[in-house]
């Protein structure tokens, strides 16, 4: 007897739910606890923008684990297997301060965290196969909603929390993050079990069509040295221009508010096209975000900033995974979708720390904020060449 069909919308709801542990909570809750663990661990910018960079290395071990492991593992156990893990190694990153161990836990967070980003775009892709444009809205909305609830969650109460307990409490806000990655996991793991399967990608298949797709994998390299930037120092850029408390708790909300909205701006896009336009001008209003803080000195630059960064930061993945969709056959999106990982997470592994040490030799980290809009800005130009295959 067949088990009956599940709401596709509560199946997109916990495949979101991963995608808010390992992206919201696993790698972007760390630009509004950097501040405080910084400060209290007498950590240099190098040493803060480190920690991201072993989180982008353990990225890149997961996606192409992720290639290697769909020769034999279904998407969904992919999936399953990284959502525990990540937040498993959340609750540890607030056990001991020692930078040895918060590199260890940061490495695995992005190692575990790949396999289930990775996935869940092949997942979230066969709810709707046949629509469009309910496809590119719940793939947008698999991204915006997941990340952005994540964002305006930490944003409302971690830095209120920190300034209340001070410094030393960042332990307490990696346990309470922890926490509620533990608390997603009833809902995540049933997505996983009940989502469309994806077809296996056979040996004999064709190979990628790389050389025809190589304007879109340089546009996503831009992406990810570019974007990160500005997720893991808006605070210490904050803190650099003496904002306090509520204004950094209300910058952060409205990011993530404008994340989670982000995918009702950019359906129409992505069920339009099958180039590289949609990602070209996403990146370039991630790289306005990223440099109106430091254009625009002042509360309303930064209001603004987090506007824009919000309604387009989230949007890179869903129009990779919107373009691996209108232009390759099912049984290839996750291997698909995986390399554009790769991709995203080498180019990303430089990114935090070239910035930390910018700021270091700088004094300042806003150099860095416009060196990383510069770099958006030569993915766009490339993905901007991307012809539908």
């Amino acid at each position: 007897m067949s088990r009956p069909e599940a709401n596709p919308w509560l199946v997109l709801t916990g495949l979101s739910l991963g995608v808010l542990v390992t992206n919201g909570f696993g790698r972007f809750a760390y630009g509004l606890i950097l501040p405080a663990m910084r400060a209290d661990l007498d950590w240099s910018y190098a040493q803060a923008g480190w920690l991201n960079t072993a989180n982008a290395l353990g990225y890149i071990a997961g996606a192409v684990g992720t290639m290697l492991a769909l020769r034999r593992l279904a998407p969904a156990r992919l999936f399953a297997i990284g959502l525990a893990v990540t937040a498993l190694s959340l609750v540890a990153t607030g056990l001991v301060p020692a930078l040895w161990w918060q590199s260890l836990w940061r490495f695995l967070t992005g190692l575990f965290g790949a396999l289930s980003f990775s996935t869940a775009g092949a997942l979230a892709a066969r709810l709707w196969a046949g629509d469009p444009r309910r496809n590119a809205l719940g793939i947008g909305i698999l991204f915006g909603s997941g990340g952005g609830s994540a964002i305006v969650l930490c944003g409302a109460t971690l830095p209120a929390m920190l300034s209340g307990w001070g410094d030393a409490a960042w332990p307490w806000a990696w346990l309470i993050v922890g926490g509620l990655s533990l608390a997603c996991l009833p809902l995540g793991l049933w997505a996983a079990w009940r989502a469309p399967a994806v077809p296996r990608r056979s040996a004999d298949a064709p190979p990628l069509p790389l050389r025809a797709m190589s304007a879109q994998f340089l546009g996503y390299a831009g992406f990810g040295l570019g974007y990160i930037v500005y997720l893991t120092f808006l605070s210490s850029w904050m803190r650099e221009q003496a904002a306090g408390t509520l204004q950094v708790a209300l910058v952060w909300v409205l990011l993530g508010g404008c994340i989670t909205v982000s995918p009702l701006l950019w359906r129409g896009v992505f069920a339009r096209h099958a180039s590289g336009r949609p990602l070209a001008l996403v990146l370039c209003a991630i790289a306005a975000g990223s440099a109106l803080p430091v254009l625009w000195a002042g509360p309303a630059g930064l209001v603004v900033s987090a506007a824009v960064f919000g309604l387009s930061v989230f949007m890179a993945p869903p129009a990779i995974t919107s373009f691996t969709r209108q232009n390759l056959p099912p049984e290839s999106w996750g291997s698909a979708i995986s390399l554009f990982t790769v991709v995203f997470a080498v180019a990303q592994t430089l990114g935090p720390y070239a910035a930390g040490w910018l700021g270091d030799r700088t004094g300042s980290i806003g150099p860095s904020l416009l060196a990383a809009a510069a770099l958006l800005l030569l993915g766009a130009l490339a993905a901007s060449r991307q012809k539908a295959l």
